[in-house]
């Protein structure tokens, strides 16, 4: 009988060593790298520098359509349609200087380069691909 109680208490005395241990900052045994899987994020972010950074690679058509195009094609805010000779025309008028000049400072409702991150050489691009559709017939310019 005294046999067994020493028993007992010796085992419930490593069971409140071991729990005061964690409790105290100690660690339990296992495998580290398990637990660091199972608490790992589901996901991650990681930012990558805008296309643009690219040296100009963008084409004309590729920036019109994702941006340009939001409110070109529906005439958003008065913007003149793509292919619309009128409203192209007193445009076009001012040359692709002109028509630079308007777009990087931004125009009515449009902000400073159509609000993209289009380098000079992509929005000149740009600009051409859609004076071309609407009338015009500029020279693409080179990249720089």
């Amino acid at each position: 009988m005294v046999h067994s109680n020493i028993r007992t208490l010796a085992a419930a005395g490593v069971l409140v060593v071991s729990v005061s241990a964690i409790a105290m900052g100690g660690r339990p045994a296992g495998d580290a790298e398990a637990a660091n899987q199972r608490i790992a994020p589901v996901a991650r972010v990681e930012l990558a520098a805008p296309a643009a950074a690219a040296g100009g690679a963008r084409s004309g058509e590729q920036i019109y359509k994702a941006i340009c195009g939001a409110c070109h094609d529906a005439g958003v805010a008065n913007a003149p349609k793509l292919g619309d000779k009128a409203a192209w025309g007193p445009r076009i008028a001012l040359g692709l200087d002109g028509l630079m000049k308007s777009a990087i400072a931004g125009k009515n409702a449009m902000p400073p380069r159509g609000g993209s991150d289009a380098n000079d050489t992509e929005l000149a691009r740009t600009i051409v691909y859609m004076a071309n559709k609407s009338g015009a017939s500029f020279k693409e310019p080179a990249a720089k």
